[in-house]
């Protein structure tokens, strides 16, 4: 199989890793992830991965909190999920390292983009935590911000559900999912599959961006093959 991307930065759901509990993590979720991320190097390709923290810790959740604190606690979940997602990569037997965007001594390193982009030339996977390190923004702005540095070609959304539809489909079973989108598109219709700042942002960059399901067998490397299951916004 020919990889189409030299450089990627793959965005995990936290949901994604937690399996059918949709809290905490799944050892065989972890174990799949892993493993095709491992296929995905052995490609030649350079990958970059940012671990939303949904499973562990999503908004105020219903908590009398101040938002910046309970954005804090998020970008926090974010980084125990680079972990997570850091040593599972390791039992593959992949070279991970961990780059955060606080600082936290001890558990990795402060993000620098030519640090980042040293590793990923030597065939290190990076694992980015603590989304942009600011409250208000979300992973998937991270996730953009982190892909425009290390100059990714394209934006891989791994999701608990198989593309970008026009409405929930878990609500709606009626739901009409885009196979194709330009980010005008996108914005116009007011999706919130990924927020509208980091569309922009990905727009702003060139940079594409392409969603599928995570639990579609292989998925992460048919999409760095180009397959076109899911939905791509560009």
């Amino acid at each position: 199989m020919k990889a189409k991307y030299k450089r990627i930065l793959l965005k995990i759901s936290g949901e994604a890793l937690s399996g059918a509990s949709g809290h905490g993590f799944d050892s065989e979720s972890l174990k799949s992830v892993a493993e095709q991320i491992l296929e995905v190097a052995k490609l030649g390709v350079e990958v970059g991965i940012v671990v939303g923290g949904g499973n562990i810790w999503r908004g105020r959740q219903g908590l009398n909190m101040d938002r910046v604190t309970a954005d804090q606690m998020g970008m926090l979940a974010t980084v125990i999920n680079a972990l997570a997602v850091s040593e599972a990569l390791i039992g593959a037997g992949a070279d991970a390292r961990v780059l955060t965007s606080i600082e936290i001594s001890g558990v990795g390193e402060k993000f620098n983009h030519k640090v980042a982009d040293r590793y990923l030339k030597e065939g290190k996977i990076v694992v980015f935590g603590g989304g942009t390190g600011n409250p208000f923004f979300s992973t998937d702005t991270g996730a953009s911000l982190k892909a425009a540095e290390i100059g990714a070609d394209a934006l891989l959304l791994a999701k608990n559900i198989d593309g970008i539809y026009d409405s929930d489909p878990k609500i709606n079973p009626n739901a009409k999912k885009f196979d194709e989108l330009t980010y005008d598109e996108y914005v116009a219709r007011g999706l919130r599959a990924m927020d509208t700042s980091a569309v922009v942002m990905c727009k702003e960059n060139g940079l594409k961006v392409h969603a599928f399901g995570l639990s579609d067998k292989n998925s992460i490397v048919k999409a760095v093959a180009g397959d076109k299951e899911g939905t791509v916004i560009y």
